[in-house]
């Protein structure tokens, strides 16, 4: 005959991803003439939950490289950019996310995409990904037989004769 047995255990009891496309603006000291480059570095982000979803804090350091004097010269602009985002949890309906704890990764690294200029300001997109786990306490039942393996059997008593001997040979002054 089966039967079934619950085991609490920690595992993955909601997740989410989202994709972000954000837009921001940037001042130049110096009046562009061309964006060269954009790189993105030190993306850096943390989590918390709030009801069924995560709130993700997180910032990263942009580095813009333009000309400037009609392309003659170069500069670069260095910023750092925070940002806020909210993920919705899809989780089981039973689960319990107050003591739950989450784990926050970067699907997709933010990349600068769609750079335009407009007279000191340099405008541009980031894209990135970020999705989510939810770890927490669950409940998971497992089959299992009821029938279980007989156990051995010993006699833990010593023989008296055994005993008798120990007590005979074994000599108490054996420290010294």
């Amino acid at each position: 005959m089966s039967t079934y047995k619950e085991i609490v255990t920690k595992a993955v009891i909601g997740k989410g991803k989202k994709y972000f496309k954000n837009k921001y603006s940037l001042e130049a000291n110096a009046k562009p003439s061309t964006v060269l480059g954009c790189w993105i570095v030190n993306n850096r982000f943390n989590g918390k939950l709030d009801n069924n979803d995560a709130l993700i804090n997180g910032s990263f350091d942009i580095n813009i490289w333009y000309s400037t004097d009609n392309n003659t010269k170069t500069n670069v602009l260095n910023e750092t950019i925070n940002y806020n985002e909210i993920i919705n949890i899809k989780s089981k309906i039973d689960a319990d996310l107050n003591d739950a704890e989450i784990i926050v990764k970067a699907l997709k690294q933010p990349e600068c995409t769609n750079v335009n200029i407009e007279g000191n300001t340099i405008n541009f997109e980031i894209e990135k990904e970020i999705g989510i786990e939810v770890v927490g306490d669950t409940k998971v039942k497992i089959l299992t037989e009821d029938e279980e393996d007989e156990w051995e059997i010993f006699d833990d008593k010593l023989d008296e004769d055994i005993s008798k001997k120990i007590d005979k040979e074994v000599k108490e002054d054996f420290i010294n």
